[in-house]
């Protein structure tokens, strides 16, 4: 790997309007630690490990991610709420005064791939204005070889300049931070905004319409890993539902804990790192989160205890959307390759802040359709904005703040596979029982991995089901490992009645949302929508 420093700037960056800056190409974790230690930017915890604060934002922005509207976007792009346009001559305009901005400064240059199959890699270039934002580049993204690197010639670019602030009334965003993706251009514009999850989950976007158009691929929001017999299992969810925790197996070798894309014959990962959430972390728990929690990784907008470099992962001061970065290697299982064959097991993760779905169900092809495209969940705080105790929504498809296109492109490249595949489909709820939030508690994490474990280990399918007068959901009668009166969340409400009436409820929410979907929908699989009667 390259680990020089350039007085003057070379070429490739001229021709993207960076000039008289100090540029250091693919430095190493150690050289960037340093360099942010010495900036005053960042505190090593008591086992190196480097830790840093994001500033005025912990988490994603969505109302201020725009994708510019040109000639390739503009039939496309499934524009609204998600998908903001942004006009090209803004962008063109917005974009020099950044390259004005980062000009005669130290930057931290990245090259890096997506996508571990070949066949659809995609070459990045990231560039950073601090150091530790590249640490996370290295950590989050695929790291090519000194070979690679030697004529490496970047698809798309990067430009994260959180320094930088937008004035809403000229530069016409929202407010003074942006993420702005150009697909003419292959450029994403970060400003204002110095949280890395921007970083990735641009890139993610990127993907999302660039592989389903032209490749035919079904990205995804999910974890996956591979099991003993080579069996491999995605796990569906937005931040906050476990797909890292429950993804990170020791019995099972990790694809990935985050995005990935499904083509024919085979899964593969987006990243090269896991990005995991730290709140309450702890050894027993998640060993393997834990234990990579060590130096190269990079921790945000953690706490110490008080007087010690010892972190405290219960401390959410300053957000409960702490995050650890490492690159995927520091995890004791995963798959080298970060690929695997079809799935076996899909599991959709939902947490359910109602405390009224099962803790699992079976779904049947269509039953899968309805809730991938309603993708019922609930935010967890800190993972957005203004998001301060869990909050229920729906996102088609589990994730859809990263998808351009209409959701039911994905749902039925989805619905394809599984039929191709006859994967067996798992709703897991990894929210509440016994009540909704406040009444009732969140569902144990050890209970809820029993629940997969069994499913992934085909014992389920020898069990009956009970289906549910309310969602139509298929409930196991009995699972190994699990009391019985657990599994059907009636039982464990105390007032039956309250029960009803509250799932009831999350029935009409479930139809109202779907409504918009409607004209889509065959009769089979309107059939699969809870009874709101």
């Amino acid at each position: 790997m390259k680990e020089t420093v350039l007085e003057n700037p070379n070429a490739d960056l001229l021709e993207i309007g960076i000039q008289n800056v100090i540029a250091h190409w693919n430095l190493s974790p150690a050289q960037l630690t340093e360099r942010t230690l010495a900036l005053g930017q960042g505190k090593l915890t008591e086992n190196g490990t480097l830790a840093v604060d994001t500033g005025e934002f912990t988490g994603r922005s969505p109302k201020d991610r725009f994708i510019v509207k040109d000639d390739i976007t503009k039939d496309l792009v499934d524009w609204g709420a998600i998908n903001q346009p942004f006009d090209s001559a803004k962008f063109d305009e917005l974009y020099d005064k950044v390259m004005d901005y980062l000009n005669g400064k130290e930057i931290y240059v990245r090259d890096a791939y997506a996508c571990s199959n070949p066949t659809y890699r995609l070459k990045l270039r990231v560039i950073n204005e601090y150091p530790w934002q590249n640490i996370f580049a290295y950590n989050m993204f695929i790291r090519p070889n000194e070979e690679e690197l030697e004529d490496f010639d970047p698809e798309w670019q990067v430009i994260a300049a959180p320094g930088f602030m937008a004035s809403s009334e000229i530069d016409e965003t929202r407010q003074h931070n942006f993420a702005i993706i150009n697909f003419t251009r292959k450029k994403v514009l970060i400003g204002g905004t110095a949280y890395t999850g921007e970083i990735k989950k641009s890139i993610f976007s990127v993907l999302n319409f660039m592989l389903p158009t032209e490749k035919g691929v079904l990205p995804m929001h999910c974890s996956a890993n591979v099991g003993k017999k080579e069996d491999t299992a995605i796990f569906f969810g937005l931040s906050g539902t476990g797909k890292t925790t429950l993804s990170a197996d020791a019995e099972r070798r990790l694809i990935g804990d985050d995005e990935h894309g499904w083509a024919s014959g085979n899964v593969f990962n987006f990243e090269g790192g896991c990005y995991a959430k730290c709140i309450n972390l702890d050894p027993e728990n998640e060993p393997q989160i834990y234990n990579a929690i060590q130096f190269g990784a990079m921790l945000e907008n953690i706490n110490f205890y008080e007087g010690k470099r010892e972190v405290d992962y219960t401390n959410v001061d300053k957000t409960q959307n702490t995050r650890v970065s490492y690159p995927i290697h520091y995890l004791e299982n995963t798959v080298h390759s970060q690929m695997g064959g079809e799935p076996r097991n899909i599991f959709f993760l939902t947490c359910d802040a109602f405390g009224v779905l099962p803790p699992i169900s079976k779904l049947t092809p269509e039953q899968a359709m309805y809730h991938f495209i309603s993708g019922y969940t609930a935010k967890i705080a800190g993972t957005e904005e203004g998001i301060v105790e869990p909050l229920a929504t729906f996102s088609a498809c589990f994730g859809a703040p990263f998808l351009p296109l209409h959701p039911t492109k994905y749902a039925d490249l989805l619905g394809e596979r599984i039929r191709k595949t006859n994967a067996n489909v798992w709703l897991v709820n990894t929210g509440w029982t016994s009540g909704p939030f406040g009444v009732g508690y969140r569902i144990h994490l050890k209970d809820t991995r029993a629940m997969i474990n069994t499913a992934l280990q085909g014992v389920l399918e020898n069990v009956a089901f009970t289906r549910d007068d309310i969602f139509n959901l298929h409930i196991p009668s009995k699972c190994p490992g699990v009391r019985s009166n657990f599994l059907n969340p009636i039982n464990t409400w105390e007032d039956k009645d309250a029960y009803v009436v509250k799932a009831k409820e999350l029935a009409r929410k479930f139809a109202d949302n779907f409504a918009q979907f409607k004209e889509y929908a065959s009769e089979d699989l309107l059939s699969a929508a809870p009874n709101v009667d």
